[in-house]
């Protein structure tokens, strides 16, 4: 069974008939071809789907698309302004924040969503921002650095 949706993707509306089984996670990658969203676990564990649904981390696996009709979604594709990358991308980058790569978009996305709702954060508070977030390739204490990082760059921008 089918039903219209329409939900706003970094700052696009899309209208579509989409399965009411299909997740939200599978409507951004199949249906908007937005595959930065990675889809793990399935089971909302391990934070590689993360997304913000209205400023919120969010995990895509465990969302119908058909319960985030009407709001706003933005995934890592959308969170730089232009052609540049975004504060906690460029922190990643600079403080080695990545491994393989695959949970990076969902911590990313956690971070931001973190930002959003706590500029000036401890290293206690990325920590258990980041909780839901599973990598098996860092001990996380890089993944720390670049969100304080960040959070300070932003912090400056404002200034």
């Amino acid at each position: 069974m089918k039903r219209a949706v329409r939900i706003t993707v970094n700052g696009t509306e899309h209208a579509r008939d989409v399965d009411v089984r299909s997740t939200l996670a599978d409507f951004l990658r199949d249906d908007l071809d937005l595959t930065g969203t990675h889809v793990g676990c399935e089971h909302g564990v391990c934070g590689a789907c993360t997304v913000l649904l209205d400023g919120q981390p969010v995990r895509a696996c465990l969302l119908l698309a058909v319960q985030v009709s009407g709001r706003q979604v933005t995934t890592i594709e959308g969170i730089a302004p232009g052609e540049g990358l975004h504060p906690v991308q460029e922190a990643f980058v600079k403080c080695g924040g990545v491994q393989c790569g695959y949970c990076t978009p969902g911590l990313i996305m956690s971070a931001v969503g973190l930002l959003l709702e706590n500029p000036n954060p401890t290293e206690e508070d990325i920590r258990f921002g980041i909780g839901g977030n599973l990598c098996r390739c860092t001990g996380y204490t890089k993944v720390v650095q670049a969100i304080l990082r960040a959070a300070e760059a932003k912090r400056a921008a404002v200034s």
